[in-house]
């Protein structure tokens, strides 16, 4: 059965979100060519995976209401993965870019999520260890 969804973590991620889509819309509202707008929304997406890896290094399981407000909401807010379908998309005529650009996501993507575990864990000085509930703060 499913749990009740609470409502102190759904504002943080609802208030977090808002602050990463306006974050993500400063940083591409100033790109007025149309091209490197899949340049910097794959920026954005690198920078996000690293940062959310951070996030979730340091927070682990603890502090519920800042990991729902900068994680799921501000990160997944500033990411976008429709605006990477979108713009590989329209990439289709040339074919070989568009997969590199796709691949190049993933990969970076994934490269700087691992980066930000690690840093994320080593703020938290609890390098690689997965705290247990019980014995969180």
């Amino acid at each position: 059965m499913p749990q009740p969804v609470d409502p102190r973590v759904l504002g943080a991620t609802v208030a977090g979100g808002a602050v990463g889509v306006l974050a993500r819309a400063l940083i591409l509202q100033p790109v007025g060519d149309p091209s490197a707008v899949a340049w910097v929304t794959f920026g954005i997406n690198v920078a996000g995976s690293l940062l959310l890896g951070v996030v979730v290094g340091w927070l682990d399981d603890r502090r519920p209401l800042l990991r729902a407000a900068l994680g799921t909401g501000a990160l997944g807010g500033f990411t976008t993965y429709s605006a990477f379908a979108v713009a590989t998309a329209l990439w289709i005529s040339t074919p070989w870019l568009a997969a590199g650009l796709a691949a190049a996501s993933v990969i970076a993507g994934v490269g700087g999520a691992i980066v930000g575990l690690f840093l994320g864990r080593r703020i938290s000085d609890r390098p690689g260890r997965v705290e247990l509930p019980e014995d969180a703060e």
